[in-house]
């Protein structure tokens, strides 16, 4: 189901140097860049909100075992295999989803379910979404364009591990989390990766990140009653946004938002369960 709105895009901006700094009126932290210092002591660009609160134990950085049980190499190219027989065809998703070592991003205790097509728990009420989920969207973000696609901007980093997906399938990642522990394990997760194109932001992610605007994609992991404005306005002339959100069904559906240069195009695709968009910093 599609149909046409009015294009509600604001002058180009010019995107900013890394790593980004936000204005002074918002609140949000953004996180150092994931490069070559990465394995240094992480800084924060700008100051903590005060009052913050150190992250709780739950959401601390797992440590997984490489080396014993199955070898997981095999078992994430097996999980890649089933995602292809499935209907997944976008050669650079397929490629991603079988670099990026989904075991890490999870607690040890569940590493051995890491290739199972199921969502996991990742702390603080929330999840990893399931791996045909997650290829799902990244192959209609992509809409069949074979080079990578420049800046994106995703909402909910969670355990970053979509985030470490997209880093693959993009020139450049703006990753933002409400959640200051899921922010913080996420941080801890892509250390080993050392993906200089990756920054992770701490905010309101119904905000989008208009300094990094336009964007050539957006990609959501939670779901509110419709699109925010603010995620269309930053969605750049010929930029595809995937994210969930209620239907006229009344029920949860992926919805995919295509900005044109006479407007958006709004297509409605299957139904899914994701976790509520919510305002704010925790």
């Amino acid at each position: 189901m599609k149909r046409h709105l009015p294009d509600a895009s604001p002058p180009a901006r010019p995107r900013p140097g890394f790593p980004a700094k936000l204005a002074p009126s918002v609140q949000p932290v953004v996180g150092k860049s994931l490069g070559a210092s990465a394995f240094k002591p992480a800084s924060s660009v700008g100051a903590e909100p005060a009052g913050a609160k150190p992250p709780q134990a739950s959401v601390q950085r797992p440590v997984v075992t490489i080396g014993h049980g199955p070898d997981l190499q095999a078992v994430r190219a097996a999980m890649v295999r089933k995602l292809q027989a499935q209907g997944l065809a976008h050669p650079a998703v397929l490629a991603a989803l079988q670099t990026v070592e989904r075991h890490r991003f999870v607690d040890s205790a569940l590493a051995s379910q890491a290739y199972e097509d199921t969502s996991l728990p990742i702390g603080l009420g929330q999840t990893i979404s399931k791996p045909n989920v997650v290829a799902r969207m990244l192959e209609l973000m992509c809409h069949g364009r074979t080079e990578k696609l420049g800046r994106v901007l995703e909402i909910g980093t969670g355990c970053g591990y979509q985030a470490a997906l997209l880093s693959h399938l993009s020139h450049e990642v703006y990753s933002i989390e409400r959640l200051r522990g899921l922010h913080t394990r996420a941080r801890e997760n892509l250390r080993w990766f050392r993906l200089s194109n990756l920054h992770l932001l701490l905010g309101d992610g119904m905000l989008g990140y208009a300094q990094g605007a336009p964007y050539a994609a957006i990609i959501a992991a939670a779901g509110g009653n419709d699109i925010p404005q603010a995620w269309i306005d930053q969605l750049a002339v010929g930029g595809r946004l995937v994210a969930p959100a209620m239907a006229e069904s009344g029920r949860q559906h992926l919805v995919v938002i295509d900005k044109t240069t006479t407007g958006v195009v709004r297509t409605v695709l299957e139904t899914v369960l994701f976790v509520p968009l919510k305002s704010g910093v925790a």
